[in-house]
């Protein structure tokens, strides 16, 4: 498991390393995405400490709607303009949220939720959608936790077929 503590960030590098071999061999020979977003989903949450939500939000042309996750119940579809996964999706850059409280337009889907990583899909130069993960912990996600969300959601990227 991980730990949040800034000291195991050379750890933490491995781990998500570790974690994205394990995905990579998850979704390696399926086809349908949402058999592997909802395996990927389960991988990650189980994976790494301090989480209350983790999951996809897939873009249908307008907006986004939720698809396979792990966690409460959560808000069915988000506008581009609204939220920290409106902002990564219509800016295509991932969003590193210390205080999701302090988020000009936060949706709170679950009042828990203190910090917020959400990375965008991009598949062959098209918005797919959004990797959105919360945490109850202020500042839970860190420059490392970026880079690793990054490289599993690359993980996930690759196991799309077309």
């Amino acid at each position: 498991m991980f730990s949040a503590t800034p000291s195991t960030a050379a750890n933490k590098t491995d781990r998500y390393a570790e974690l994205a071999a394990q995905a990579r061999a998850l979704l390696a020979d399926e086809p349908d995405r949402i058999a592997n977003a909802a395996n990927f989903s389960a991988l990650v949450f189980q994976s790494l400490p301090d989480l209350n939500w983790a999951g996809f939000y897939f873009y249908d042309g307008k907006e986004l709607v939720v698809g396979p996750f792990q966690g409460k119940p959560a808000c069915v579809r988000i506008p581009l303009d609204r939220g920290v996964c409106g902002a990564a999706a219509r800016q295509r850059q991932t969003q590193v949220v210390p205080d999701v409280h302090a988020f000009p337009g936060h949706i709170a889907c679950d009042a828990a939720s203190r910090s917020e990583i959400v990375v965008p899909l991009v598949h062959r130069d098209r918005l797919v959608g959004v990797w959105d993960v919360d945490s109850p912990l202020p500042g839970r996600f860190d420059e490392e936790d970026r880079r690793g969300m990054e490289m599993l959601c690359a993980v996930f990227i690759e196991s799309l077929r077309g």
